[in-house]
């Protein structure tokens, strides 16, 4: 059901604006649904108000209405900080405006919008009580920025209908060709995968987490047989199979334990590296990894997770891929680390940035990301391609790709 579906799979779509432009009565409107309180009173959204649904014919969306990029108040510049945060992974932005009002605010949003590659386009709301203003019309069609004409106060499906349509129009590439987490020419129908899943302290009670499911959902979409097992039952179940398996894909935690149990002519990889691919940069993450050659001591390294949790005792982020990198260089690094939405703007003082695998969140976050590492020249990576190359085996677990 499209209810279930994770918030990193959704089309995140980010409505911007001045305060009481209507953007919450836009939400509403598209929603069909009471999400954002509306008011006439300016700065009434304070933080980022989040509603996933289902957005025929797209599919499950996130909608983030956030606060006016113009609030005044005492907490205003705490509103705006979180409210610029979205534009990290939003894929499509949404600015409301009045029709005959344009501001600085809306210069920054288009300018930020550009920044980050993102599709943008204009709602001129209001229009049953505001004629929209020609300089303004111009101004737009000048500067080939789409925008549409609507009135959300009533929640017509006309004004739904209007914004929709527009949508659809400027949906990323990403969401109408998905890529695959396994390569398409890897494995085909009535193959065999091994997924080699460990059940230790990290693992949330009664289930698995998320990369592991949905690597399994695309194996059954495909029509691949698959076994699964743990890092302990591996070798007996090598011995006891018929079929050869296409593919062996493990937890990195447990992969350089493998790296001598499964034969060298079985492809093998991680969860973590299939997501580094589709979720960021493969080739920059590659490249970033071959930074700890270059460690030295007190290099600071920073550990981003994209979500927030409690660590547990040997924490993979936080204590075992710092060992792990003190193990292998001999040096005295210092480790800082963030969690959440909370990545930091100055990256500078870094040696190196190691990601998460990012399945939490969005495509678009993680490569904000990496946008904000390059353009401050600091090497970024992540867990799967970190612990590949500090157990020795990163060559073996990036040949499925080649």
């Amino acid at each position: 059901m499209y209810s279930t579906t994770p918030k990193s799979l959704r089309l995140h779509i980010a409505i911007f604006g001045r305060t009481n432009v209507g953007k919450s009565s836009l939400l509403n409107c598209l929603t069909q649904q009471d999400v954002s309180i509306v008011s006439s009173i300016p700065g009434t959204t304070t933080d980022p108000v989040e509603k996933p649904m289902e957005l025929l014919p797209i599919g499950p969306v996130l909608f983030i209405d956030t606060a006016g990029l113009d609030d005044i108040s005492s907490l205003g510049n705490l509103r705006i900080q979180k409210t610029i945060k979205v534009f990290e992974r939003a894929d499509i932005i949404i600015l409301v405006i009045e029709p005959n009002i344009w501001t600085n605010y809306e210069e920054f949003v288009i300018n930020t919008a550009k920044k980050y590659n993102t599709p943008l386009f204009v709602v001129l709301n209001k229009i049953d009580m505001i004629k929209p203003k020609e300089e303004i019309l111009e101004y737009l069609k000048q500067k080939n920025i789409n925008f549409v004409k609507t009135s959300s106060i009533k929640k017509s499906w006309q004004t739904t209908d209007i914004v929709k349509s527009k949508l659809i129009e400027l949906l990323p590439e990403d969401f109408i060709k998905p890529s695959s987490l396994i390569p398409d020419d890897l494995i085909k129908e009535e193959d065999f995968v091994i997924l080699v899943i460990p059940i230790d302290k990290e693992a949330p009670k009664g289930r698995i987490i998320l990369p592991q499911q949905q690597v399994i959902r695309e194996l059954l979409d495909k029509k691949i047989n698959v076994l699964i097992t743990n890092e302990k039952n591996l070798k007996y179940s090598l011995e006891k199979i018929i079929q050869k398996p296409k593919l062996v894909v493990s937890d990195s935690q447990v992969f350089e334990e493998l790296l001598n149990i499964i034969p060298q002519d079985i492809p093998f990889t991680t969860f973590s590296i299939l997501f580094a691919r589709i979720k960021g940069d493969l080739e920059e993450y590659i490249n970033g990894v071959k930074t700890i050659e270059k460690i030295k001591d007190n290099d600071i390294i920073l550990i981003a997770e994209s979500c927030s949790h409690h660590p547990i005792g040997d924490d993979i982020g936080r204590n075992k891929i710092p060992r792990w990198i003190k193990q292998k260089t001999a040096k005295e690094i210092k480790i800082e680390s963030c969690s959440g939405k909370d990545f930091p703007e100055d990256l500078k003082k870094y040696k190196l940035i190691i990601q998460c695998g990012g399945c939490m969140t969005n495509r678009k976050e993680i490569l904000s990301r990496i946008y904000k590492a390059k353009s401050q020249n600091v090497p970024i990576t992540n867990y799967g391609i970190t612990i590949a190359y500090l157990k020795n085996g990163l060559r073996r677990s990036l040949e499925i790709f080649q």
